[in-house]
């Protein structure tokens, strides 16, 4: 397990203001990973590092060699178009480069050296933080599971399988976009339950899903596996996701192979990767799982990931409708799901997808699946909140919602957050729904 340090200490304050303001995503104890670009300019992304409401750019610290060893070799390998050279290097680099980033931020660090290479966040747009090669989708909450599960076989929600695998499928890594860029309404076969035929038309049933990302850093070679103590070496970190899903065009195509269309259309990401070492203070002992349930097989159990293989992460998912963008409403939060009591952690998800010979590569990603809790305020997708369309949502401007409308705005955040240990943020991962080619649903 990832060893907590000086850069985890709670006291430790920062030369630049906003990273001190209470509530802050991007306190010093964070310092997550992200490409830029300056506004309204055609340059190259570069890499940088959030620090309250400004980046550093790394290029900037190389520049001053304030950066040394590993450090400089890890900030080297970050300066852009992607991030994929750095989550090669494996941990040892990125713990060197984040120690010495935080001694330069730190309170009586290298302020006069560095403040005036500061950007601030408004000033620039974020880009794809990597190459992502290849994209898994998990289907790993077991609340998710058994909610949308009941709506399909009220008396046999989970499959036999679910408790002894996780489950997974391969998503389109070529649709995965940044924080803000608009997502479109897909077009697909759809066939009503009384319908002789199906029929091509725009999805009437879009819907998000509230899910963790995770980039892996070092890979493996085809046919080699990965320990299940040995996964978090080859995590570089976490950022929000949202696995849009057209739920009807899915119930008409997803027997026998699964989704396709359904999914493929786009996936939205938040643009900031928080560190594998960051989230040290928020690892846990792995929720218990019920009497009576089977205990995972060998390759997927051990002493060190029942004592630390848990995440305490909270999420929220909420919606903008354009009367509410209109009126400067703020978002109207839906669900509130929380990671810790997932049935299958990030580390089972990358060691059994490892496990029959599969290779990895730096920057490949994977998703947790739908993260969803037990009560109504808890749910991570509005097929579990409308009960399968059958429920409206009412917002505050008396609007209603069964599924997502054209305009509206998604927003979706995670932070942790507890006594003894800094809150640190994940940023926003928002994008607003297109209408289909031809107009909407």
């Amino acid at each position: 397990m990832t060893q907590l340090n000086d850069t985890h200490d709670p006291s430790l304050k920062s030369w630049v203001a906003s990273a001190n303001e209470p509530g802050c995503d991007f306190p010093i104890q964070n310092l997550p990973f992200g490409m830029f670009k300056r506004t309204n300019t055609d340059t190259p992304p570069r890499g940088c590092i959030a620090i309250g409401d400004q980046i550093l750019v790394l290029a900037h610290v190389l520049a001053k060699g304030l950066l040394c060893d590993k450090a400089e070799r890890a900030a080297e390998a970050a300066l852009g178009p992607t991030l994929n050279p750095l989550m090669a290097l494996g941990s040892d680099h990125w713990s060197d480069l984040r120690s010495q980033l935080s001694h330069l931020l730190k309170e009586g660090g290298e302020e006069d050296a560095l403040k005036d290479t500061l950007i601030p966040m408004s000033e620039v747009v974020m880009c794809m933080p990597a190459d992502i090669g290849d994209y898994t989708d998990f289907y790993s909450s077991i609340n998710h599971a058994t909610n949308v599960g009941r709506l399909l076989r009220p008396d046999n929600p989970l499959l036999p399988n679910y408790k002894h695998i996780p489950i997974a499928y391969h998503g389109r890594s070529s649709s995965i976009r940044v924080s803000g860029t608009p997502s479109k309404r897909p077009k697909g076969q759809l066939k009503a339950p009384d319908a002789e035929l199906p029929v091509f038309t725009a999805c009437k049933r879009l819907d998000y899903e509230t899910e963790l990302g995770v980039f892996v850093g070092p890979g493996n070679s085809l046919g080699e596996t990965i320990a299940l103590d040995d996964a978090e070496d080859h995590i570089f970190g976490f950022c929000v996701l949202n696995d849009w899903s057209a739920r009807d065009i899915q119930a008409w195509e997803y027997v026998p192979l699964g989704p396709f269309l359904a999914k493929n259309f786009a996936t939205t990401i938040s643009p900031w990767i928080v560190t594998m070492e960051a989230m040290a203070p928020y690892r846990q002992e792995v929720t218990p799982r019920p009497d009576g349930d089977p205990v995972p097989l060998a390759y997927l159990t051990s002493e060190a990931h029942e004592q630390s293989g848990g995440l305490d992460i909270n999420l929220d998912v909420a919606i903008a409708t354009p009367k509410m963008q209109e009126n400067g409403d703020a978002p109207f939060v839906i669900g509130s799901p929380v990671f810790k009591d997932m049935y299958w952690s990030v580390f089972q998800m990358l060691t059994h997808h490892a496990s029959g010979g599969c290779n990895f590569q730096p920057g490949d990603f994977y998703g947790s699946g739908t993260i969803s809790g037990t009560e109504k305020d808890q749910l991570g997708s509005l097929l579990e909140a409308s009960v399968g369309g059958m429920q409206e949502i009412t917002f505050p401007t008396g609007e209603t919602r069964t599924f997502l409308e054209d305009g509206d705005e998604v927003v979706m955040r995670a932070w942790c957050d507890k006594d003894g240990a800094a809150r640190i943020g994940f940023g926003e991962c928002r994008s607003i729904i297109l209408p289909a080619d031809g107009g909407t649903a």
